[in-house]
């Protein structure tokens, strides 16, 4: 069995972090709006921006909550595959801490 750690984008610009070992099934219940008071659902369209596929579930679940406690810029550097950034906007980055405080309302995150 497999699982998948994802990240999409909504029509706000806002980025939704979730697992699930169905994403094909998944990203139709998120376009759905299968739950009417769920985050996606009040931000339709949605994309799917990035996808890891896992075959250990405790690693899954690992890298979703370690991408939720990313900050915006560092989830668009992973989606954007630009590695410099990555590191640049890690926790250990003095520069980080600073720009956190300016991006930290930008990015909701949500699993199922």
């Amino acid at each position: 069995m497999f699982y998948y750690v994802y990240i999409l984008k909504c029509s706000d610009d806002s980025f939704y972090t979730g697992i699930t070992n169905n994403i094909s099934r998944r990203l139709e219940e998120h376009q759905s709006a299968k739950c009417y008071n769920s985050y996606t659902s009040k931000r339709l369209p949605i994309k799917l921006v990035w996808v890891q596929e896992f075959t250990n579930p405790e690693l899954a679940i690992a890298k979703e909550k370690q991408l939720k406690g990313w900050s915006r810029r560092k989830k668009q550097a992973l989606i954007d595959e630009d590695y410099d950034q990555l590191i640049l906007f890690s926790q250990n980055s003095p520069r980080q801490a600073r720009m956190d405080n300016t991006d930290n309302n930008q990015s909701s995150t949500s699993s199922d």
